[in-house]
C-alpha cells in the first residue's frame, strides 16, 4: 500500500466513522449514563467487533454476507432486535441525581465493552460495506495481510478518536441535566434514536 493509497484510506475511514449511526449513539447513550471515562468502555466493544469484521472480509467469508440471504438476514434481524432492547432499556431508564449516576455506575465495564461489541457485530451492513471498500486499497503485488493490518489499526485509530469525540460531548451535556425530567428527556431521545437506527437496518438490503 503506497503513502498516497495511505492517505485516501484515511480520509474515507474519517468520513465512515463521523457519519452518524448505531455505533454513535450507543457511544453518546454511555457518554450521557455514565461520564466519559466509564462510558468509553463501550468504544472498546466496538472496536473489538470492528476488527472481528475486517478479519471476515481478509478471510474471505464476507462474500457470504453479500450471497447468502439466510445468513444475511438471521444477523440483520439480531441486529434489530437488539437495537430495539436498547431502545426499551433507554427509555424505561430510571432518573436519578448526576453524583450518583457518576459514582455509582451501574453497568460494568465489561458490560460495557459487550454493549459495543453486540451493536457494531450484530449489522451485516457493515460487514458487507467493509467488504466492498476495503478490497479497493489493496495492492494485489502485495502481501495481503500487512495491508489488512494497516487498514484495520488505521481504522481502530480513527474510530476510538470519533466515538470519543461523541462520548465526551455527551458526558459535557450529563453535566447540565440537574433535574429528573431533564434526564427523561434525554434518555427518551436516545430511545428514540435507537428505535430510528433498528428501523434504518430493518430497510437494509444485500
Amino acid at each position: 500500500m503506497s503513502y498516497q493509497i495511505w492517505i485516501a484510506y484515511m480520509l474515507a475511514c474519517w468520513v465512515i466513522s463521523i457519519s452518524p449511526g448505531a455505533g454513535a449513539i450507543a457511544s453518546m447513550s454511555s457518554g450521557l449514563n455514565y461520564g466519559f471515562k466509564h462510558g468509553y468502555w463501550n468504544a472498546l466493544g466496538l472496536q473489538l467487533a470492528l476488527l472481528v469484521q475486517i478479519a471476515i472480509v481478509a478471510a474471505g467469508v464476507g462474500v457470504l454476507f453479500a450471497t447468502t440471504p439466510w445468513a444475511f438476514l438471521v444477523v440483520k434481524w439480531f441486529g434489530v432486535g437488539y437495537l430495539l432492547y436498547l431502545a426499551y432499556l433507554q427509555w424505561t431508564a430510571p432518573t436519578q441525581s448526576i453524583e450518583i449516576q457518576q459514582g455509582l455506575p451501574n453497568k460494568s465495564r465489561s458490560k460495557l465493552v459487550l454493549h459495543g461489541f453486540l451493536v457494531n457485530m450484530s449489522n451485516p451492513k457493515a460487514i458487507v460495506f467493509l467488504l466492498a471498500v476495503l478490497p479497493q486499497f489493496l495492492d494485489l503485488s502485495k502481501p495481503q495481510w500487512i495491508q489488512y493490518l494497516i487498514m484495520a489499526a488505521t481504522m481502530v485509530t480513527i474510530d476510538l478518536i470519533v466515538m470519543a469525540g461523541y462520548t465526551g460531548l455527551a458526558a459535557k451535556v450529563l453535566r447540565l441535566l440537574t433535574s429528573p425530567a431533564q434526564q427523561k428527556y434525554m434518555n427518551r431521545t436516545f430511545a428514540v434514536l435507537f428505535t430510528c437506527a433498528a428501523s434504518l437496518l430493518s430497510f437494509v438490503h444485500q
